[in-house]
């Protein structure tokens, strides 16, 4: 495993501002077709709180509704490769997330300890599509259970790795099944995703949003309402419109809390330790560290 980098505070900017394109392209691609997204997450947290990145943060996020998400994917290629393209398990079946990813062409991106893996790479903008969860609070526990073992199939691979004694030797174990067993599993799910269910929703491949920051009450904490996801408000981020909860009070005081408290300096770090970058050249001076 390489030795983890930091970024300079000019490095770190441009790699805001070269994730901001992306942003713009993605959002002309839904604009032109009339498909719903969200900012999600710290980037809606951003729009609100500081009218653009979180001075910190070092990603973006996007959020949609499964149907939205599939709609988009059909129209992906609309987007101009010289800036991004999209990456999930069918775009690249070495990818091994169950969201997707939106690449910045012409760049690289590699966590520390995920350098064997074979797929993509490239500095990034999450998309994440969110999934029906069942209506019961029982069903709902069962379901984050089973998303649980899913994720950790696949995170095995990196896992296997890093890890030491018993757990390398879980993780190499679950190592040797094949992707196709998570895949087909979270695939299930998404079948059954519809906007017009009465279902909350999250997305299945990650932690629970309401579980990550603060623990909402049991009946809310697996899901989130699909009017965060459709009633829409634009909201400006770094100079630029894009599209938010219009309900953005409720959704951020779900996932943080006194979401307008900033942290105190320990919770102002970047999300992901990295070993190798390279921004888009004719965006840097210096473009590979």
């Amino acid at each position: 495993m390489k030795k983890a980098k930091e970024l300079s505070p000019e490095q770190f900017r441009r790699m805001q501002l070269t994730e901001l394109d992306m942003l713009v392209e993605f959002d002309r691609v839904c604009r032109n077709n009339h498909i719903d997204y969200v900012l999600f997450g710290g980037s809606l947290l951003g729009a609100v709180r500081h009218k653009g990145y979180i001075p910190w943060d070092d990603d973006a996020d996007i959020g949609m509704l499964r149907e939205d998400y599939e709609r988009f994917k059909k129209h992906m290629n609309e987007m101009d490769p010289k800036i991004c393209y999209f990456q999930d398990h069918d775009t690249d079946p070495e990818y091994r997330w169950g969201y997707g990813k939106l690449r910045r062409t012409g760049t690289k991106y590699v966590r520390v300890g995920q350098e064997h893996l074979k797929c993509k790479t490239g500095i990034f903008v999450d998309v994440f599509p969110m999934d029906d969860i069942p209506l019961s609070t029982v069903g709902q526990i069962l379901q984050d259970w089973h998303c649980f073992c899913l994720r950790k199939i696949l995170w095995s691979e990196v896992a296997r790795v890093h890890s030491k004694g018993f757990w390398k030797g879980w993780f190499t174990m679950l190592s040797k099944i094949p992707v196709s067993v998570p895949f087909s599993g979270y695939g299930k799910y998404a079948k059954k995703s519809k906007n017009t269910t009465p279902n909350r929703v999250r997305c299945l491949s990650f932690p629970a949003t309401g579980t990550l920051y603060k623990k909402n009450p049991l009946s809310e904490r697996y899901g989130m309402p699909k009017s965060w996801f459709t009633d829409r408000a634009e909201f400006e981020f770094e100079g630029k419109m894009f599209y938010g909860s219009r309900d953005f009070d409720t959704v951020l005081k779900y996932i943080y809390g006194d979401y307008m408290k900033l942290p105190d300096e320990k919770g102002r770090e970047q999300h992901s330790p990295f070993s190798e970058i390279e921004f888009p050249i004719d965006s840097v001076e210096e473009n590979t560290l």
